[in-house]
């Protein structure tokens, strides 16, 4: 059985941990006691997987598979996994359904050296999605990749929006924040009355067809108003290596 190992400083006040507060701060605490993290994942709130060691997981059988098969997660110490833990938490209908649909893609195609386009949308959304619920304006500029209008034009109107992050490895990459940190914001405008509400919407929404168009937007987050100081000051956005134009076709 692995070692608990001790998680990284996490600062719960960062604007976009807002969702994962409750239940993260319980966990990271059990953790820091010298849980090992199943356990702290599991003491702390029902999800529809139980967490177990990763040697849970049987060689040659692959990781969504047997998820599927026993409703066992298999889990390493550290903080990626840490992340994935609390998403099965708070986002258990939408976990439960990319685990689904990982599930089937591979019972109909086997593990292949090359993915195909729903696997490989399905683990850039597990990973790396973000829910955005914006006025018009801002999904214009977003999807035409229009930073300037995005983030300077329109402004004021991030106000009036929300942004949920989704993706364990984006949430993980965020303890130390960088620049080019980009979400894949799902193109979707769905309900954000509370994190359940969002969770059964999305869920619902979710299918191989549609993940399968690739229907994600990049974001570089620390260029939300509000959610990074630097970004008060404009030159922020002139560097064209994290705000990249669109590409034309």
């Amino acid at each position: 059985m692995a070692t608990p190992v001790s998680l990284p400083p996490i600062d719960w006040e960062r604007p976009w941990l807002q969702a994962w507060r409750e239940p993260g701060q319980r966990v990271a605490c059990a953790v820091g006691a010298g849980v090992a993290l199943h356990q702290a994942l599991n003491a702390v709130q029902p999800a529809p997987v139980c967490f177990a060691p990763q040697c849970t997981l049987p060689s040659g059988e692959a990781y969504e598979s047997f998820i599927a098969r026993t409703r066992l997660c298999p889990t390493r110490e550290g903080s990626h996994d840490f992340f994935n833990g609390l998403c099965w938490m708070r986002f258990p209908q939408t976990k439960r359904k990319l685990n689904q649909l990982q599930a089937a893609e591979i019972t109909a195609a086997g593990i292949a050296p090359v993915r195909g386009p729903v696997r490989d949308a399905l683990t850039v959304f597990d990973e790396n999605a973000a829910f955005l619920s914006a006025p018009q304006p801002l999904w214009d500029a977003l999807i035409a990749r229009d930073w300037n209008s995005l983030f300077l034009t329109h402004r004021a109107l991030w106000q009036e929006a929300q942004l949920v992050l989704f993706g364990h490895a984006l949430l993980e990459k965020l303890l130390q924040p960088r620049k080019p940190i980009t979400a894949h914001v799902y193109l979707a405008q769905p309900a954000m009355n509370s994190i359940a509400e969002l969770d059964a919407w999305v869920a619902a929404d979710l299918s191989a067809a549609k993940l399968a168009s690739k229907p994600f937007a990049p974001l570089p987050v620390l260029g939300v108003p509000g959610w990074w100081p630097e970004n008060e000051n404009f030159s922020f956005y002139d560097d064209s290596l994290v705000f990249r134009p669109q590409r034309l076709p």
